[in-house]
């Protein structure tokens, strides 16, 4: 009985909305994530070599031997460790510019979506109300409940 239980729950599950926005969202950010490192590999990073003496930015590193190298290759091909500090540092940029856009969008979603439930709200307020005494919803503008045919008080002593 728990192996069908489960079964249909994750049944439920994949055919859900909640699959699909996931796996839109995977999709649209692994292409944001190509366009973003693009940004510090083509712009970002050549900006910064300049404050270096025209040094590629991803091609600083350190051999673990401690002697110098023309190259990561060169060390790599001479059989010696190396930190690429360099390439870490890209990837901390990468981050941070990842996580300041993600806020970014996350925080104008937020807003819209604030903007929207408001509206919404303001627009049920303004059409309907609740009888007073059937407590039936019905439009703003009645003065006798289509419900219980009562006549509405506030509406009587007007007319």
């Amino acid at each position: 009985m728990g192996l069908k239980k489960t079964i249909q729950e994750f049944k439920e599950f994949a055919v859900g909305g909640n699959v699909m926005d996931m796996a839109v969202a995977v999709i649209i950010g692994g292409a944001f994530g190509k366009i973003v490192t693009s940004l510090v590999a083509d712009i970002i990073t050549p900006a910064i070599s300049v404050f270096l003496g025209g040094k590629n930015f991803a091609d600083l590193f350190y051999a673990v031997d401690g002697l110098k190298y023309e190259s990561i290759a060169a060390a790599e091909e001479a059989g010696v460790g190396v930190i690429k500090y360099g390439q870490f540092i890209s990837n901390i940029i990468d981050f941070i510019i990842i996580a300041i856009v993600i806020f970014i969008v996350l925080k104008q979603f937020v807003k819209i979506k604030d903007k929207m439930k408001k509206e919404e709200e303001v627009a049920e307020e303004a059409t309907t109300k609740t009888c007073p005494y059937c407590l039936s919803e019905i439009p703003l503008e009645a003065t006798r409940c289509a419900h219980c045919t009562s006549v509405l008080e506030e509406e009587a002593k007007e007319a």
